[in-house]
């Protein structure tokens, strides 16, 4: 089969632009009864008397039982030394979050924890953690309620 040289060249093009519509994934209608998600621009960002900001995606953290909440921390954003009655554990989703640990605030003393990163914060000890130049947002899986209890030394 001959193919006139004007045609042969919009066959590649062609082809390309079918798969790539196969590729794409049509809308769906999903199911409300087997998941549930916030795309970023869904999510309800509130003030902390921190200053960082935060997103409660699960559960409440002023309760009783497991909660899930985002913070985002701005730059020169940190913590004072303070303690959890819980457990909690913390992922690091975006920028460096810094830590510190002790009673004496010392960001100067603390450690990076970059993008990836997991922490795990133990129940009654002190602690203290921010960020430094750029913006850090974390991840935050505990059992509530989660206390804040001030602990620094001055």
């Amino acid at each position: 089969m001959h193919i006139h040289p004007t045609l042969r060249r919009y066959k590649v093009p062609t082809f390309v632009l079918l798969v790539l519509m196969l590729l794409i994934p049509a809308k769906a209608d999903l199911n409300p009864a087997a998941l549930a998600y916030k795309l970023p621009n869904q999510i309800e960002w509130k003030d902390t008397s921190l200053g960082a900001k935060e997103a409660v995606m699960r559960g409440d953290p002023n309760k009783p039982g497991p909660y899930i909440v985002l913070i985002k921390w701005g730059p020169h954003q940190m913590s004072r030394p303070h303690f959890h009655p819980n457990d909690r554990f913390i992922t690091v989703l975006s920028g460096t979050w810094w830590v510190g640990t002790g009673s004496k605030f010392d960001p100067e003393s603390t450690v990076p924890m970059p993008a990836g990163s997991f922490v795990t914060h133990f129940a009654k000890q002190v602690h203290y953690d921010g960020a430094k130049d750029s913006e850090a947002v974390i991840e935050i899986v505990g059992e509530g309620p989660g206390t804040v209890i001030p602990a620094e030394t001055k």
